[in-house]
Order: structure tokens, then C-alpha cells, then sequence
């Protein structure tokens, strides 16, 4: 633990997931792993948490070609429940730019999103959705983030910054002909007119 809590120790643990092979250990172990990390002290750096979200995490989750087994959403579940943040910076943002579909990647983040990720990292998303061009996929991580944001708050204004939102907005506005026949666009439109009704004309 103290190895692995040090913040001058990145390249030793880093040699350390290497020798325990922790990208390809059995996803039981790695449920255990992740529960042990929680109990810590002091908590991990930003950078160590990246490492481990990397090494256990990202080939795992860019591989999946079936729904994720139990094991890997409660160890996924385990880890966000800490460190959304470095999780989101490495593995949210890796499906994200990943070309393709990746139809399951996709659901998964929609999972994390809608069940898992601390409430600010939420909004951390939404905000790498939107530095990127719009395609299906990404409106259904969209979808996912307002759902979260709508069960938790009754008006986004209380939780996303007028930045944000603003964002959010212009948008969708500027991908609208882009996405003339699009069920999911259309499906997004209407929730951010039913949502802000008093303050989209």
C-alpha cells in the first residue's frame, strides 16, 4: 500500500501492474483488487489512479465485443466509486475518440454514466463529448449524462454551468442538419425542449 500511494513512485508501479500482468488478470481477481484499493490510506495520487485505470481497465473495455460480465462492472463500479476522474481522463475518454460505433464501449459508458460516476465527473463527459465532432454514439452518451442529471436534480441549470449548457445547446443546433433522420437526435431534441421549455424558443 505505501508503494502504490506514493507520489514519487509512478515508474515502480507501473513496473509493479506489469509484473502482476494486471491488464490480463482474471476478472474475479480484479474485483477483489479494486475493492482492496478502496481501502487505502492515504488514497491514491491522480497519476496512480490513471495508471491502475489504464492497466486494469482500457484493453479490457476497447476488446469488448459482449456485454461486460458481472465481475468487470463490479470491479468498474468499485473503482469509480473513488476515482471517476482519473478513470474518465484514460477509459471514458479513449471510447470516446475511439472511430466506430463500439456498440458495446458505447452502452458501457452510458452504464457508468447513468450508475456509477461521482456526480462532477459527469459533467467532465459531457464535456469531452463536446470538444469532439457529434455521431450516434456520442448522442447516446449524451442521453445518458441528461438522464443522470434530470433523476438528480429537477433543472439541469442547478447542476451543469450556464457554459455548459450553452455548449450543450448550440450543439445540437449546429448538428441538426447532420442529423435529419436521426431516432436518437430527434429523441435528444425533444428531452432538451421538454427540460428548458422556458428557456429554448
Amino acid at each position: 500500500p505505501s508503494l502504490m500511494s506514493h507520489p514519487l513512485c509512478h515508474p515502480q508501479l507501473e513496473g509493479l501492474c506489469s509484473f502482476l500482468q494486471l491488464s490480463v488478470c482474471p476478472e474475479p481477481f480484479l474485483g477483489r483488487f479494486c475493492r482492496w484499493l478502496l481501502d487505502l490510506t492515504p488514497d491514491l495520487s491522480y497519476t496512480s489512479a490513471a495508471i491502475l485505470a489504464e492497466q486494469l481497465f482500457l484493453r479490457r473495455v476497447l476488446s469488448l465485443t459482449q456485454p461486460p460480465s458481472r465481475h468487470l462492472m463490479a470491479a468498474l463500479a468499485s473503482f469509480c466509486s473513488k476515482y471517476s476522474q482519473p478513470f474518465c481522463h484514460v477509459v471514458v475518454a479513449a471510447v470516446l475518440q475511439e472511430p466506430g460505433e463500439g456498440a458495446e464501449q458505447t452502452k458501457l459508458v452510458c452504464d457508468l454514466v447513468e450508475e456509477c460516476l461521482e456526480p462532477h465527473c459527469v459533467q467532465r463527459v459531457l464535456s469531452q463529448v463536446l470538444e469532439m465532432p457529434l455521431s450516434e454514439k456520442l448522442l447516446l452518451v449524451v442521453q445518458a449524462v441528461l438522464g443522470r442529471q434530470v433523476r438528480e436534480a429537477p433543472c439541469l441549470q442547478e447542476v451543469l454551468p450556464p457554459e455548459l449548457l450553452d455548449l450543450l445547446v448550440l450543439t445540437l443546433c449546429r448538428q441538426a442538419s447532420a442529423f435529419a433522420t436521426s431516432l436518437d437526435y430527434a429523441k435528444l431534441v425533444t428531452a432538451m425542449l421538454t427540460i428548458y421549455q422556458s428557456q429554448v424558443r
